[in-house]
């Protein structure tokens, strides 16, 4: 339950635990919304946490008692007030229950503490109606190369913070 959530900035430790949270959760929660001839190329790509983003200090995890629940992050752009949300995921079996919108409070609160002032998204087809209901707003459809000759369809969402 959401009160037994802790919400924390990732660390190295966590990378074994994040690649099986990715690894249970993205087969499960984008088989609706995806062929298996999409899921068959970018799940052994999509379900590995990357080294870099999970120690950048704004990568977040969830954590209860059964463990890292959910993540999710940002990661300032260059010479701007812009900054991209990255790899937000909820376990499955925890979805409905508010940990999603916890790990987006740290995600917006960080944000806003270093001056950004938008936040852009490729969101998978699944999370669009999340992301609508914490303010994002479609921007429209739009192709991810995830590796030469792999690419995966999303949607480019942004929000005001």
């Amino acid at each position: 339950m959401i009160d037994e959530l802790v919400v924390r900035v990732a660390e190295r430790r966590d990378l074994a635990d994040l690649d099986a949270l990715f690894g249970r959760a993205y087969p499960r929660s984008l088989k609706a919304d995806y062929p298996p001839s999409i899921m068959v190329t970018a799940l052994p790509l999509i379900s590995k946490a990357q080294p870099s983003l999970v120690t950048c200090g704004t990568f977040f995890v969830a954590e209860n008692e059964s463990g890292i629940v959910a993540a999710g992050g940002w990661t300032p752009r260059r010479d701007s007030r812009m900054g991209d949300v990255r790899h937000v995921v909820t376990d499955d079996q925890h979805q409905r229950q508010g940990i999603g919108r916890a790990v987006f409070d740290r995600i917006f609160t960080t944000a806003r503490d270093a001056n950004v002032t938008l936040l852009d998204c490729k969101a998978t087809r699944t999370a669009v109606p999340f992301y609508k209901a914490l303010g994002f707003k479609t921007l429209g459809p739009l192709t991810v190369d995830l590796r030469p000759g792999i690419s995966f369809p999303a949607v480019q969402m942004q929000r005001w913070l």
